[in-house]
């Protein structure tokens, strides 16, 4: 997948073989050819045709009968799942509407709903209004639910358990979207959809090494996403990996935008700074340079994300790119999976991310791009 264009083979076997089921040219009951004869007809490889048919069979379209092949199934509207959205950072974490954008553009997603949910009252917070989409979506009995941990809120933690209790409790699966819903290093108990945050704090502490940089401070904010602390992990992890100084000075919780925590940062005389994501990137940025100091000359920064802006900051920001489509798209079919078998074991699903360099971080290279990490469940 990607912004290439190009469907990939899998996809186009998916279409093929679901026109075919939609047109009625293939009924209800009727048996799907063989894999080798799919593989015939289409010229693709068995892992490809195999991907194909086991979305079929995720999309609610066919079912597989144990040495006997895969069947198509009575076409019935009440098959079709409802699933709600439970994001309460949308609109304000940018990441989210291309994670939703992905779920909506999936192939699986063509015969199911994403329930948004309404508020019929002003609710006094963003915990309170997490709260009630959680009671909307039980009352409606929704299929399963895309949940987005809150962040940034002080009694968020124990907002996110009961929700996830509730949503447990009511026999509704979750997939959650970015965060856990207990603080890192805890797991909890429901599949999630990601980046390998540990992973992405190291490559791009790793970066900074890399072009010299050894006294590099960590800035993230405070009552942020358990996604900081697996970053800082992976920070500290790159620092000692290259023998380089680890202190607890260099690593701060502040608000970017305020002059004086971050003339105190400065005055520390950090070679680099590693922000925890762009939107804390972006918000230094702009305070250092009203500080006086230049970006890369007196300190370099980067990020992670890759948001739209990034490369429309005063200095084009050095960042780690998520697929945030691909991870909507990853995430309905981890939920399909997850209401079909609901015994399968809890899952990390980590996306990998590319590394995209900027004027920030002092490289001479503007827009590299370079993969890393690797896929897995």
């Amino acid at each position: 997948m990607g912004g290439t264009g190009k469907a990939p083979k899998y996809q186009k076997v998916f279409d093929a073989l679901q026109r075919e089921i939609q047109s009625g040219r293939v009924k209800a009951g009727d048996r799907l050819p063989s894999e080798a004869e799919l593989e015939r007809t289409f010229g693709a490889s068995r892992i490809t045709v195999g991907r194909a048919v086991r979305d079929l069979q995720l999309a609610g379209l066919v079912e597989r009968r144990a040495g006997s092949g895969s069947y198509v199934k009575a076409r019935d509207l009440s098959e079709a799942l409802s699933f709600g959205l439970l994001i309460p950072d949308l609109g304000e974490t940018e990441i989210f509407e291309p994670i939703c954008q992905g779920m909506m553009a999936s192939p699986l997603a063509r015969q199911h709903a994403l329930l948004w949910g309404s508020l019929t009252s002003a609710a006094p917070s963003k915990e309170e209004r997490a709260w009630q989409l959680c009671r909307q979506y039980i009352d409606r009995r929704a299929s399963g639910v895309f949940f987005a941990p809150l962040e940034l809120v002080a009694g968020k933690d124990a907002v996110n358990r009961k929700i996830a209790n509730a949503l447990d409790e009511a026999g509704i699966p979750v997939v959650l979207l970015d965060r856990t819903v207990v603080p890192y290093p805890e797991r909890g108990a429901h599949d999630l959809v990601g980046i390998d945050n540990r992973r992405a704090g190291y490559r791009i502490t790793e970066h900074l090494l890399r072009l010299g940089s050894r006294r590099i401070a960590f800035v993230g904010v405070q009552h942020a996403a358990a996604t900081v602390e697996a970053r800082e992990a992976g920070y500290r992890e790159a620092l000692h990996a290259w023998s380089s100084p680890i202190s607890r000075d260099l690593v701060h919780r502040l608000d970017p935008t305020d002059l004086e925590s971050v003339r105190a940062l400065m005055a520390s005389e950090p070679e680099a700074v590693v922000c925890a994501n762009d939107w804390t990137a972006a918000r230094l940025m702009h305070a250092i340079l009203d500080l006086g100091y230049s970006v890369p000359e007196n300190v370099r920064l980067v990020g992670i994300d890759d948001l739209e802006y990034a490369s429309l900051l005063p200095v084009p920001l050095t960042t780690l790119r998520q697929p945030t489509r691909e991870i909507g798209a990853a995430a309905f079919a981890a939920m399909l999976d997850r209401v079909s078998r609901p015994d399968t074991p809890v899952r990390d699903i980590l996306l990998q991310t590319q590394l995209v360099v900027r004027r920030s971080c002092g490289a001479s290279v503007e827009g590299t791009t370079k993969p890393h990490g690797r896929s897995n469940s």
